[in-house]
């Protein structure tokens, strides 16, 4: 299977989606070997373009790339031409002259990926825009609780707390959907994004305020961090207010079915949107998450990369 590119989970089918969680798992096993390397992309030049900050994306994009022996390049924001006002298109156009062979890109704006991939004509991943999608995250995460659940086929996942600010909950709505997962997207109201209902995916999803009613139904419990860099305020009363409503204690923790897991993308706000005891539990998937980065984000570079398509 040869992607072109990778913008969002929207518009990959179930078939994609399992081949590439597949391939994941195929390049997990090549993590446990004394030569962690394979030469798939050798010859390849992959630039790692972060206009905002991350560390786990982005060191594992990175590391990803290096072992499928691709070379790499880093760019950031701060410190480039952008920040003495240079275009995002001139900047793209202008790394793209140097002969690379494409992009892993996350910007602060939706849309941002794609017109880098329109612009350029190279493939792009995207690697997080906006409050648009985070692909890597929703497959990293499905990746997660397929291998602590197995088959993800009627399994009910909860998405709980700032779905307003966050592009990890689109991508995984559209994926969790896509595999054959119920979903339940629990928020207070002011943290609910406007129109989620009609999102790609959404469709027999169940929106509800109300935590305590969902935790004894799920086989996933995945808790989203309250992005504090993006608000202004009045969001909720206070964090007090916020852990008492949504907040996964050490309390809400023991009212889990047994067989649950309990997923973060990162990074935690420990104590508030998700207690020590819950991000440290052994049904936590926190660590494992973080584990599956690299082999998937190794399958995503590999299929877009590696395939009929790419430049040679």
């Amino acid at each position: 299977m040869h992607l072109p590119h990778l913008i969002g989970i929207e518009g990959l089918d179930r078939e994609q989606i399992t081949t590439l969680l597949d391939t994941a798992e195929e390049m997990s096993h090549v993590q446990e070997r004394e030569l962690k390397k394979l030469p798939a992309l050798r010859g390849r030049t992959i630039v790692n373009m972060f206009f905002e900050d991350s560390t786990r994306t982005k060191m594992s994009f990175d590391l990803a790339a290096k072992r499928l022996s691709a070379d790499t390049m880093a760019f950031s924001g701060k410190g480039s031409s952008t920040s003495k006002g240079e275009s995002l298109r001139d900047t793209m156009l202008t790394v793209a002259a140097m002969g690379v062979d494409g992009f892993v890109i996350r910007h602060s704006a939706s849309g941002a990926p794609k017109l880098a991939m329109d612009w350029t004509g190279l493939p792009v991943v995207n690697a997080g825009d906006g409050m648009h999608e985070h692909p890597t995250q929703a497959l990293l995460d499905a990746f997660a609780m397929r291998r602590r659940l197995g088959n993800l086929e009627g399994r009910h996942v909860a998405i709980v707390g700032d779905l307003f600010h966050s592009r990890v909950v689109r991508s995984n709505l559209i994926c969790l959907r896509e595999l054959g997962a119920d979903v339940t997207l629990v928020a207070p109201a002011t943290l609910l994004p406007t129109g989620v209902r009609d999102w790609p995916g959404a469709a027999g999803v169940t929106v509800t305020d109300d935590l305590d009613a969902v935790l004894p139904h799920v086989d996933a419990l995945m808790m989203l961090r309250v992005q504090r860099e993006r608000m202004s305020g009045g969001f909720f009363p206070s964090e007090a207010d916020y852990v008492a409503g949504w907040g996964l204690t050490r309390e809400r923790l023991r009212r889990l079915p047994d067989h649950a897991v309990v997923a973060h993308p990162g990074p935690m706000n420990r104590g508030l949107e998700i207690a020590p005891e819950a991000a440290d539990a052994a049904r936590s998937l926190i660590l494992d998450q973080v584990a599956a980065g690299v082999s998937v984000r190794m399958a995503v570079l590999f299929h877009v990369f590696a395939g009929e398509g790419s430049r040679s």
